[in-house]
């Protein structure tokens, strides 16, 4: 994550004349102090108007299929994964010889796992309505032009289907392109098998063995769209080559906090209907996208130190113009970080209880109860249980992010960087980012609750020995 505060050639009265489209993003908390809210308003602007982010936004939001409820977590998700597709176009057709293109390979080899694996879960828990290429859609006739198209009926079955491959998805031309067709044909093993229990396939030309209908990804993520935004706005910083690269892991980036947002939407809906299942596999699948955030940033670790510092150099990318640390230039990073703090106020309904006015132990005591129950596999006990579980696993997630996106800024840019330009001394305690996962346990009741709950166990251990003993 960067901090753009871009030099004045690219003046922010320039950038603030552009008009802004709608956006699902929530202007985050800022400070009271005015002229530290204007300083953070212009870095925020100056980072979306880089990364072209009101345009992207507009293809995360558009609701292009009004039946599909789950569009706005999933569709973000599957565009995020075909960003990666350019990242990997654009990593294997660099010139330079000192860039390690194999590590690279194997980094977005994961990436894209860890990808589809998320995608999968997605899709399984997607509701009805979604697009799938079929006979119906296309009235029984195939185009013959260009057609990727074929009807397919599996032995044994009287039934047909249309599978379909996309034309403007990277991935098949990646797989047609001699230095990354051994790239695309893994990834294409890998939706196989990591979608293997969804009841339909991307339809990015993997086999398809089990002979499923293809969603319609083109009219989904609109890839000629998405990939029409690599035209940045800043062509004079094009000949760097990192610029690109950049550039693309913070498209991944922002996609995938998109995703992370309407999740935590949806583990707040499933909650209030009381749903603790539902709301305990959402609260588990973001957990992994917060590790996921990580790994993408991660990325940052394999461009050239030499390029990437003068790219620095040039964007004005530093950390020292602002109270916070740069990655909370990120709008939605921000957004996404706070919802999932605020998860802790949903502790006392699941426990099922109120909090105490004169701030008694009642929501520990009620986890005590439930942790230590004998019945806690009966019921909607497990359901709550497993949901406060996930809660907490969350919280260890977005601890870990910025835990190494401090480690990761100060192997990128140096130690400084890390810690805003301030003194070494007392640095851990003073810069922002120590503070983030420092921070005292967003859940507290569940945190005593399982220290007394081990207390408990110790005394009943020692008891258990006490009497053994005098038997003896």
């Amino acid at each position: 994550m960067v901090d753009l505060h871009l030099k004045p050639n690219m003046a922010i009265s320039n950038v603030s004349s552009i008009p802004s489209p709608r956006s699902n993003f929530r202007k985050p908390d800022v400070p009271s102090n005015d002229n530290t809210a204007l300083s953070s308003s212009a870095h925020r602007l100056s980072y979306e108007h880089y990364l072209r982010l009101p345009e992207l936004s507009r293809l995360w939001t558009d609701r292009d299929f009004p039946e599909w409820k789950s569009e706005p977590t999933v569709k973000p998700a599957l565009q995020a994964l075909e960003i990666t597709f350019r990242l990997v176009s654009h990593v294997l057709s660099d010139p330079r010889r000192y860039s390690d293109t194999s590590e690279w390979k194997r980094r977005l080899g994961s990436l894209c796992s860890r990808q589809l694996e998320v995608i999968s879960s997605l899709l399984q828990d997607s509701d009805s309505g979604i697009p799938v290429a079929d006979l119906g859609s296309t009235r029984g006739v195939l185009v013959r032009e260009r057609s990727s198209q074929e009807v397919w009926r599996l032995d044994g079955s009287a039934d047909t289907f249309l599978s379909r491959t996309s034309e403007s998805s990277l991935l098949p031309r990646l797989a047609a392109w001699e230095k990354s067709s051994s790239f695309a044909q893994s990834v294409s093993f890998q939706i196989e098998s990591l979608l293997h229990s969804c009841p339909f396939t991307l339809g990015l030309g993997e086999p398809n063995l089990a002979g499923k209908p293809s969603l319609e990804y083109d009219l989904i993520v609109r890839p000629t769209a998405l990939h029409s935004l690599k035209k940045r706005c800043h062509s004079e910083y094009s000949k760097n080559q990192e610029n690109d690269v950049l550039f693309t892991i913070h498209h991944v980036l922002e996609s995938w906090l998109c995703t992370c947002r309407e999740l935590l939407r949806e583990i707040g809906s499933k909650i209030e209907l009381k749903e603790w299942s539902k709301a305990a596999s959402g609260c588990w699948l973001l957990e992994r996208i917060w590790k996921m955030l990580s790994e993408i940033e991660d990325l940052h670790l394999m461009m050239d130190p030499d390029d990437f510092l003068r790219l620095k150099s040039e964007l004005a990318i530093k950390s020292s113009s602002g109270p916070d640390p740069f990655c909370f230039r990120s709008a939605a990073l921000l957004e996404v970080t706070n919802m999932s703090k605020n998860l802790k106020h949903n502790v006392p309904n699941v426990l099922g209880v109120e909090v105490d006015p004169n701030g008694g132990p009642r929501v520990q005591e009620a986890a005590m109860r439930l942790f230590h129950s004998s019945q806690r596999g009966k019921g909607d006990k497990s359901g709550r249980l497993h949901l406060l579980q996930a809660f907490q696993a969350v919280e260890g997630a977005v601890k870990k992010f910025f835990f190494g996106y401090r480690q990761l800024v100060m192997t990128v840019m140096g130690s400084l960087e890390a810690t805003g330009n301030r003194g070494l001394v007392g640095m851990e305690s003073s810069d922002t980012l120590s503070q983030m996962f420092m921070e005292p346990p967003y859940f507290p009741s569940l945190d005593a609750a399982k220290t007394f709950l081990g207390e408990l166990w110790q005394c009943e251990l020692n008891k258990s020995s006490s009497s053994s003993s005098l038997k003896q």
